[in-house]
């Protein structure tokens, strides 16, 4: 398994409810930056439940393709947290912007 994996999860549990964060950034946070890719990679293998839902595309779109059963659920469980979701898009207001304490206390690696 790869060892960045627990960096990732780490950042991805840290997403607040009612907010997003893209694969990108869950990457630069993790100290991972330009590993957009290995960031889907670790939450198809996640040993414990994640928020897998709350990370999107950079463009703040579902992870997966429109009408898929994953979009569907992806949408779903964003909107239980009060996340509104625009077709397949989510508007920027819920985009996870972590303050100084977040980074300073919360991702530690």
């Amino acid at each position: 398994m790869n060892p960045h994996y627990s960096r990732i999860w780490q950042t991805v549990q840290q997403i607040p409810a009612g907010k997003v964060a893209s694969y990108g950034q869950i990457a630069d946070l993790a100290g991972l930056p330009g590993r957009a890719r290995l960031v889907g990679k670790a939450l198809g293998y996640s040993p414990t439940p994640l928020p897998w839902y709350r990370v999107v595309r950079s463009n703040l779109s579902l992870a997966f393709a429109p009408g898929s059963a994953e979009a569907a659920e992806q949408s779903a469980l964003l909107r239980t947290e009060g996340v509104i979701v625009c077709g397949i898009k989510v508007p920027a207001q819920y985009h996870w912007q972590p303050d100084l304490a977040e980074l300073l206390f919360k991702l530690q690696f």
